[in-house]
């Protein structure tokens, strides 16, 4: 079944010409079927390719799926032309009143602030509250995840010497219980990273509400739920493509930022080529949670 977005926005461009099944919304007004409705509250300041991204993978799975952009209001991005923001997103004013199956909040580059000090975190907060209603499931990326913590359970983000940066490796963590999110992933499997901070791994096994998927030597907690499956956290990027960290190392160092190049991700010591090894894994994953955490408990009505 098909990803149904509006035919003007760029992603739809791309995944048709990535043969991907994507959908118009005139078209898909005149099925008789029930869509799982998905919300993405996009905080990166790289809008066209974050949502192009997440759409790439909710696109994977059987069901017909809903997508739905929004963005905060309180803050205005820079990167991005308003009319387009004011063709493709909706303000939360303008769906808060809705109700969703499923819903993503990505990473956003605040991650040095203090959560209290970021532009929009009053409103972000209340969209938190929010999906505490409205939502059956929310997954959360990156800076979105430790943002998710810190405010359901009071975990704290802790700054790194050297910036988290390249594909790490992954195990699952098996304590005999079947968990739908991870079925058919490798017990080790890898996931990009981007970011300054970690949260500790001690803090969420203190927290009887949360539990631990998958974890990094390197990267720390990679994967983390809370025990009634309402919330998902994601602290890396499955999402990314094959030269988003390629992309992100050249133009930190063309601003003359200290960076070193992304770990286990380069396939050649002159580094142009990239060794993809993360993508099947994200497909399962997105398949995994849209199924089993979305699609098998919502109402049919909402």
């Amino acid at each position: 079944m098909p990803i149904v977005i509006d035919k003007d926005i760029p992603a739809y461009k791309i995944l048709t010409g990535e043969k991907i099944f994507v959908m118009d919304k005139g078209r898909a007004d005149v099925q008789d079927i029930r869509p799982i409705e998905i919300a993405i509250l996009n905080l990166m300041p790289t809008k066209e390719t974050t949502e192009t991204q997440f759409m790439r993978l909710l696109s994977n799975s059987p069901l017909q799926v809903n997508v739905t952009l929004v963005r905060t209001q309180t803050y205005n991005p820079t990167h991005v032309e308003a009319k387009y923001l004011s063709r493709f997103y909706k303000n939360f004013e303008d769906v808060k009143s809705k109700r969703f199956d499923g819903m993503i909040i990505t990473g956003a580059p605040v991650e040095n602030l203090e959560f209290e000090d970021v532009a929009y975190w009053k409103e972000l907060e209340e969209i938190l509250d929010w999906t505490k209603t409205n939502v059956t499931s929310t997954l959360f990326i990156c800076w979105g995840a430790q943002a998710a913590l810190h405010y359901f359970y009071g975990i704290k983000k802790h700054p790194l010497k050297e910036k988290c940066f390249g594909i790490f490796a992954h195990q699952r963590v098996n304590d005999g219980e079947v968990e739908p999110l991870m079925r058919g992933i490798s017990d080790e499997f890898h996931m990009p990273h981007s970011r300054h901070t970690i949260i500790y791994a001690d803090d969420i096994k203190n927290d009887k509400r949360l539990k631990i998927l998958a974890y990094s030597k390197k990267a720390g907690a990679s994967i983390i739920k809370s025990v009634d499956n309402r919330r998902v956290f994601v602290t890396g990027h499955m999402e990314y493509d094959r030269d988003t960290l390629k992309r992100e190392y050249e133009r930190d160092k063309a601003k003359g930022l200290p960076i070193k190049p992304p770990e286990n991700y380069f396939a050649d010591k002159e580094m142009t080529k990239v060794k993809m090894n993360w993508s099947s894994t994200s497909n399962l994953f997105y398949i995994n949670w849209l199924n089993y955490y979305v699609y098998q408990v919502t109402p049919y009505d909402l």
